[in-house]
């Protein structure tokens, strides 16, 4: 296994459970709130702090400034005077850099398919699912989710946030099938059948990549 794939999900489509079902299967990490965790060590900020700008869109000054501040570290003065929207992504960005060059990995969201997009051994995905299944996903886990129509603004709601942040902060569109290398259809093949297809997908990928 030398594969590090990245899954962009919309939210209710099993997304994360996929990410870490593929990642059992393998034997590898699989990084979602994880990464939180790890950024916030790693830069010093509170935990809290990166979790409350997590995946969340900024109305902030131009991403090809961040990219410019990121090039010259955390110690310049323009990373000083950032947003810490800016901030807590540069973070999360220098994490998941490091955590690729340490081993094989999946990493759920976060534009980890664009903060590896220099790295050739990368499969990027994008999981996605009917409009009733992910309702249903929602609800069964979050017990305060009462009705379909409070399932569905929450639905709305996340995946808004989290294609206005990917949108912003990489070069790509969220979602869109020219972005990844594979999008799924969760709700076709159920979250085991699901898995069974990246899985096969991955190990046909490394196999060509061995030829």
């Amino acid at each position: 296994m030398n594969t590090i794939i990245t899954i962009g999900r919309q939210f209710g489509s099993g997304g994360r459970e996929i990410g870490e079902m593929v990642a059992e299967h393998f034997g590898i990490k699989c990084y979602d709130k994880e990464l939180l965790s790890r950024a916030a060590k790693e830069s010093g900020f509170c935990e809290e702090m990166i979790q409350n700008h997590d995946e969340r869109p900024t109305n902030s000054f131009l991403y090809n400034l961040v990219m410019d501040t990121y090039s010259f570290g955390y110690n310049s003065s323009s990373f000083v005077d950032m947003p810490i929207s800016h901030k807590v992504f540069l973070a999360q960005f220098d994490t998941i850099k490091k955590i690729a060059k340490e081993e094989p990995c999946v990493i759920v969201g976060r534009c980890a398919d664009y903060a590896l997009s220099d790295l050739p051994n990368v499969l990027n995905l994008f999981i996605y699912g009917d409009e009733e299944c992910k309702i249903k996903r929602i609800r069964e886990r979050f017990s305060d989710i009462t009705s379909n129509e409070k399932a569905r603004e929450m639905m709305i709601k996340k995946d808004k946030q989290r294609q206005s942040y990917y949108n912003y902060y990489s070069s790509k569109k969220w979602g869109r099938a020219d972005s990844y290398d594979l999008c799924i259809n969760s709700s076709i093949l159920g979250i085991e059948g699901t898995v069974k297809l990246i899985i096969q997908y991955v190990e046909d990928y490394e196999s060509a990549q061995n030829k």
